[in-house]
């Protein structure tokens, strides 16, 4: 009788109408109807392609389909699509008008409409099926016994033309099986830029053949061929994704330096000599790749006729292995320290009139338009470009904020008024460890900005921007995902979701099926866990990573000279995330006991603290034979010490006085050990704040 009641429940569920609370789209549409009923999965189930679509779609279908049978375990009978109205009774009909061009501007909208018997995808263009397509497979739902979609219709399109990520592959060198499964990534986001950042102080990655010293000397061997690229540029173009190649020119220098010191601005003074013949003058500069991370002096002189024709040649050889009409040439961070210690520099700035560094840099960008415009490339930099004779052909930047000494946003709205378009990272600087919600809610169109409607189409969108100084192949998917799933939708979505318990709620399911494209910020967290319990059992250290996080902003890497390029990032704070898991559940336990404290809920608090009174015992276990262990028992055990005592306050069996649980408490917030911080420090004070000790 109880196993026929479950059947009936069972049949219940599945046969009522799907509330839009269930749904875990993202990025969330601009609109959705739920219907009642639903078109459950077959064996039978087909696509057909009908209008004028670019030859992506049948991949694109393709992919879809073998998604949908791996979720489902549905043998389809349907395999690959290759061509046009195939099957014109299918149950998925994908109507596109025309081709899709990989750019900006370009009409990315589409409607779906799914009935009990039929679901249509329409579209302007084959991008904006493509998008369709992400959100069919979002939105499909199960009961015990089958894979349904729910009737709905909805009609979507992106709230910005540029929403990207920023990949640097110079600090770290990310193979090609990683770009990939991140540009899969980017696109079941419905992301179109990846900007990809190429060159920098720590090496040179592009093949070159006409000047193969910069791949012999500053590359360490790692580095892509030109048919790598190719093969990448076309493997975005059928995702739907645009290629936006970066060369960090004039500082960040020191790659390219190091195969041309010629072009260097530093000099060497000589001198010595014997009493025959005294030596005096000065010498070119020798370089090498940098292996720290920071910002270094190397920078190119803008002052020497050959650089401009070596950039010129380099340019000529890169622009034609990336399609798109953008080519980034940095232009960041140049300190200017070898141009004021150079006199033939110096010299050149009066002449030219040239007040400033900054001057004499407009002075050297303006001469690399030219000759990105020969291969039909729009000039973009770092907002450091931005200066009042920068032509305004380029798309500057914006990437400071606070922790630089500017207001958030600030840099945006200067360049839309004067005119400029602009791109927004700064807020979104996934690197920096911060936690989602502080990249949820950061918006490239400034609050209270005052920006008239001429200067906010200027606000092309925004970056995730993941510089590499610390992630590895091993662990750079797990700092990028799943958080640029949230920014994916504050750059698609209206501007009006930001809910961020609903996008967390949703993100947990987004973030598991992002695997499925073989992207690994799950799994290679228990890749890097067994490492350090030596293959032991890793369940004391899970829990306590679920309550940790990576030092924050630049505090890991001090002076960026406590870990170097080839250091090894197989450590516990590789392993941790922002936006600990049992952090945020004991924190909305807290917040549940103190508005009612009711036996369940200080049971729900008890357990969480006892939780980690036998973490710390654990650890201590698995550290007799696991000497990567040893950095985090410190931290363990202030976790443990203080949660021993608030199980006592809670249990009002307490001897100790508040200023003495206070210091206990306070000694949770360390930030000295193993370059991980306790996420549930300020739930631990918010608790002991309520009580009443003496």
């Amino acid at each position: 009788m109880k196993y026929l009641l479950v059947l009936l429940l069972a049949g219940l569920t599945s046969s009522a109408q799907v509330q839009k609370e269930q749904l875990n789209l993202m990025p969330w549409p601009q609109s959705i109807v739920l219907n009642d009923g639903s078109f459950t999965l077959t064996k039978n189930f087909k696509v057909n392609i009908t209008g004028n679509p670019n030859p992506r779609i049948f991949g694109g279908v393709t992919r879809f389909l073998r998604r949908l049978d791996g979720r489902t375990g549905i043998f389809f009978e349907q395999g690959f699509i290759t061509k046009l109205n195939e099957f014109p009774t299918a149950e998925l009909q994908i109507n596109c008008d025309k081709s899709g061009k990989i750019g900006l501007y370009e009409d990315e909208s589409y409607h779906l409409d799914i009935k009990k018997d039929k679901i249509t995808i329409n579209a302007t263009s084959d991008l904006g099926a493509l998008h369709g397509l992400e959100t069919l497979l979002q939105i499909m739902q199960n009961n015990n016994t089958s894979f349904f979609f729910p009737n709905a219709q909805i009609s979507d399109f992106p709230r910005f033309t540029w929403r990207g990520l920023m990949l640097d592959v110079s600090r770290h060198f990310q193979p090609v099986d990683v770009v990939k499964r991140n540009l899969d990534g980017l696109a079941a986001m419905k992301m179109n830029v990846f900007h990809w950042h190429l060159v920098d102080d720590q090496g040179w990655r592009i093949e070159m053949k006409k000047h193969p010293k910069l791949i012999e000397l500053a590359s360490d061997g790692m580095y892509y061929t030109q048919e790598e690229i190719k093969n990448i540029v076309k493997y975005a173009d059928e995702r739907g994704i645009l290629i936006v190649p970066e060369i960090d020119v004039p500082g960040h220098g020191s790659a390219i330096l190091t195969a041309y010191p010629e072009i260097g601005s530093k000099l060497i003074t000589l001198t010595g000599g014997t009493t025959e013949k005294n030596i005096q003058g000065t010498a070119i500069a020798t370089y090498g790749i940098e292996r720290n991370a920071g910002i270094f002096s190397p920078t190119l002189d803008p002052t020497n006729p050959k650089t401009y024709q070596l950039l010129s040649e380099l340019f000529d050889e890169v622009c034609p292995l990336f399609p798109g009409s953008y080519f980034h040439i940095g232009g960041d961070e140049n300190e200017g320290k070898d141009w004021d210690s150079n006199p033939k520099i110096q010299e050149f700035k009066k002449k030219n009139n040239l007040a400033t560094n900054h001057e004499l840099q407009t002075y050297f960008t303006m001469k690399l338009i030219p000759m990105l415009k020969k291969h039909g490339k729009q000039l973009m930099g770092w907002e450091e470009i931005l200066t009042k004779n920068m032509s305004k052909e380029a798309i500057i930047h914006a990437w400071r904020g606070p922790n630089e000494g500017v207001v958030a946003g600030q840099s945006l709205i200067d360049a839309v008024k004067k005119g400029y378009k602009s791109v927004m990272s700064n807020g979104f600087y996934i690197d920096l460890m911060y936690p989602i919600e502080s990249h949820y809610l950061n918006d490239p169109m400034p609050k209270g900005a005052n920006l008239s409607a001429e200067e906010k189409a200027r606000v092309l969108g925004g970056e995730a921007t993941m510089w590499s100084e610390l992630a590895t192949p091993t662990t750079i998917d797990s700092r990028v995902w799943p958080r640029t799933a949230a920014i994916a939708e504050r750059l698609w979505s209206s501007e009006n979701i930001t809910d961020v318990a609903n996008m967390r709620k949703r993100l947990e399911v987004v973030s598991f099926r992002l695997e499925e494209l073989g992207l690994t910020h799950i799994r290679n967290k228990d890749v890097i866990l067994r490492n350090i319990a030596n293959n032991q059992n890793v369940e004391a250290l899970n829990d306590f990573s679920n309550v940790c996080e990576p030092l924050k902003g630049y505090k890991r890497n001090k002076g960026g000279t406590e870990y170097q390029m080839y250091s090894p990032f197989t450590l516990f704070a590789d392993a941790c995330t922002p936006d600990a898991k049992d952090a945020l559940a004991f924190d909305a336990t807290v917040d549940q006991y103190l508005g009612n404290k009711s036996l369940e809920n200080k049971i729900k608090v008890t357990a969480f603290l006892n939780k980690w009174i036998a973490v710390n015992k654990g650890l201590n276990e698995l550290s007799a034979n696991a000497p990567l262990v040893q950095p985090i028992l410190p931290l363990a055990k202030k976790l443990s010490d203080a949660s021993e005592q608030l199980v006592l306050v809670l249990d009002n069996k307490s001897t100790l006085k508040a200023e003495e649980l206070k210091n206990l408490i306070e000694q949770c917030d360390a930030k000295d050990h193993a370059d991980v911080e306790l996420a549930v420090f300020k739930s631990l004070k918010k608790l002991m704040q309520n009580f009443d000790l003496n």
